[in-house]
């Protein structure tokens, strides 16, 4: 019965998103009461586990997120993105075109939603293309790749932060395991797979969609710009490895544990860009702080929607549900990961948006991820590969592709859908791969 009310909230919620369009924060909150109440719990009871898991989702991931909106911000509107983009194109030329595209994307999107990287990259996209006189699909997928496997997989994306702090993650373990699934994904869901799109799409070039970019003498250095896109993994990166070098220094240590955390990473980050990218090149304080307050604006609903689903996550775990869903995963011979992104990628085919997917899994297989004996770094990766998965009409992404691309529904799902696709398949072969080695 227990199992049989779980399926019941999760259709509910499903029919309340995609069907009725009732916003997700609200979906996931008239869930949240309706599990409780149906699960037997107090009315008060279940108010709690709502204030709970609310206040302890958005309290390990909150300051994250917020900082990292605001270092995307700041990299898309000082030109950093784009002179990135320019020197991949420069550096790789026309016959590896499709390799600079996927590596400008993979690394303007450690710092940028996708969204953002997508509406920033397009100009870019249809100016490369147009110069080498090559198919836009060729030249964009493997950009939207990066980026989608880049918001999918790694932190400080809202998704993978939120799984790594439900399921107490290593962040480090999970980034760089997550690099090692995401570099092979990224090459063949992008260049490779792109080779195969060079028939599809408009005959010429459709230039309706391009936004104003910096002249080139405006834009900042080009180690300026990838340092301070790269800053936060080189800050926890040398954190973690200094220690090993001086381990007997109080001091070196101390610094390590100081930015081995990611808020204190990003934090610094965020300073320092705000001089680099922004004081250092002529922008005042309180412009600079009003793009900050922007970022905060865009990200807020996302943030909400976390939320709420940490809200569901805790009345599923107040509720006792845990019981029933280890003892089914004991008596299923399917592993753990698999289910993981089984259920992943059947919440984001309903769904629509990845992040939505993500950390509804994280709060459905939540329990059974402390029963079961799995490495929680490779759960957060195996429900961010499936969060990929068979993006399609519900999915704001696939709309974006199909109208700045000039596609028919029949041409997106034959490139963007079937890249989707392949990224959260390779990604889970990635996982499994490695759940075997170590």
């Amino acid at each position: 019965m227990t199992i049989l009310v779980l399926i019941l909230c999760i259709l509910l919620l499903v029919a309340l998103i995609t069907w009725a369009k009732v916003n997700a924060f609200l979906a996931f909150l008239v869930v949240a009461l309706v599990a409780g109440c149906c699960f037997g719990m107090p009315f008060t009871t279940v108010i709690a586990s709502i204030n709970k898991g609310l206040g302890d989702t958005l309290g390990s991931v909150a300051i994250i997120i917020l900082l990292g909106a605001m270092l995307g911000k700041l990299v898309a509107e000082s030109g950093a993105a784009q002179r990135i983009a320019h020197f991949m194109h420069d550096l790789f030329g026309a016959r590896y075109v499709s390799y600079a595209m996927a590596l400008t994307g993979f690394i303007v999107g450690i710092p940028l939603y996708y969204n953002v990287g997508f509406i920033l990259l397009v100009p870019i996209i249809f100016s490369v293309a147009s110069s080498y006189r090559l198919p836009l699909l060729y030249v964009g997928m493997p950009m939207l790749t990066a980026l989608s496997v880049m918001h999918g997989f790694l932190p400080p994306h809202p998704s993978p932060m939120t799984l790594i702090s439900v399921f107490h993650a290593d962040v480090v373990k999970t980034f760089g395991y997550g690099l090692i699934i995401a570099i092979p994904a990224i090459i063949i869901a992008g260049p490779i797979f792109s080779a195969t799109l060079k028939k599809i799409g408009p005959h010429s070039l459709q230039f309706a969609h391009r936004s104003a970019t910096l002249p080139a003498h405006q834009l900042p250095g080009i180690a300026n710009s990838i340092l301070s896109s790269l800053l936060p993994v080189v800050l926890i990166c040398m954190a973690h490895l200094l220690p090993v070098l001086f381990g007997q220094n109080p001091l070196i240590r101390t610094l390590a544990a100081w930015f081995a955390e990611p808020i204190i990473a990003m934090l610094a980050t965020v300073i320092i860009s705000t001089y680099t990218l922004g004081l250092r090149k002529g922008k005042s304080l309180a412009k600079i702080m009003d793009g900050y307050v922007c970022a905060v604006k865009d990200i807020a609903m996302v943030l909400l929607i976390i939320g709420s689903a940490g809200a569901l996550k805790q009345v599923f775990v107040d509720s006792h549900l845990s019981n029933a869903l280890a003892g089914m995963l004991v008596s299923s011979s399917m592993h753990p990961l698999l289910l993981a992104w089984l259920a992943t990628a059947c919440l984001r085919l309903c769904l629509g948006s990845a992040t939505v997917a993500g950390v509804t899994a994280a709060g459905v297989l939540f329990p059974i991820a402390h029963h079961a004996n799995v490495n929680t770094s490779l759960l957060v990766l195996a429900i961010g590969a499936g969060s990929l998965f068979g993006s399609h009409v519900n999915d704001t992404a696939f709309w974006l592709c199909k109208e700045y691309f000039g596609l028919s529904v029949k041409e997106t799902l034959r490139s963007w859908t079937v890249m989707e696709s392949l990224v959260a398949v390779i990604g889970l072969a990635g996982v499994l791969s490695l759940d075997f080695l170590i």
